[in-house]
């Protein structure tokens, strides 16, 4: 037997719809890293405030606390060289500096879990998120519920006309609906 004495990174990509706990997997991949007493670093954009300004909070309120960051280069700064684990959620609003700094993570020995919209409200690919399903070693695709008919939905629907790209919020602008059911407006 071959025991390999190397700190080993990878990255861990939890990917979907809204609504399909995303947040809520990250969440728990956390505690469970805190039960194994790993020293861990979660951070989330700014630009996402929507339950909590200072923590992760999942739909149905579960919460993790993290460092606020405004851009991918203050993860990169802020890292710790002892973290053994880094968690980041809504991944696809950051740039895509992103996916480099995630690689250098994992090349020095982190775990990288992120969690982020796969696609956008209108069904296309979201950001870094693409480049990290590529270069991941784990990919765990959630869905959620059609709103319309209850098939598993893997699209986030967005209730208004707005064309922005981003815009943040929850059941007040935005639905869980499967491929049949989306509405896609024109850009």
């Amino acid at each position: 037997m071959n025991i390999i004495n190397c700190k080993t990174g990878w990255i861990e990509v939890i990917c979907g719809s809204m609504f399909s706990g995303k947040t809520e997997e990250l969440i728990r991949r956390v505690h469970r890293a805190e039960y194994a007493r790993q020293k861990i670093q979660v951070f989330k954009p700014k630009i996402d405030n929507r339950y909590d300004k200072e923590q992760i909070v999942s739909h149905n309120q579960m919460k993790t606390p993290s460092v606020i960051v405004e851009s991918s280069n203050d993860i990169h700064e802020q890292v710790k060289y002892d973290t053994e684990v880094v968690a980041i959620d809504e991944v696809q609003f950051f740039d895509n500096k992103i996916v480099e700094i995630c690689n250098k993570m994992a090349d020095n020995g982190k775990r990288v879990i992120v969690a982020g919209l796969d696609q956008d409200y209108s069904g296309k690919p979201f950001g870094p998120i693409p480049e990290l399903l590529a270069i991941a070693e784990y990919v765990t695709k959630l869905n959620a519920i059609c709103v319309k008919c209850g098939n598993p939905a893997n699209r986030t629907q967005r209730l208004t006309k707005d064309k922005d790209t981003i815009i943040v919020g929850a059941t007040d602008i935005y639905e869980a609906r499967c491929r049949n059911c989306h509405e896609v407006y024109d850009k």
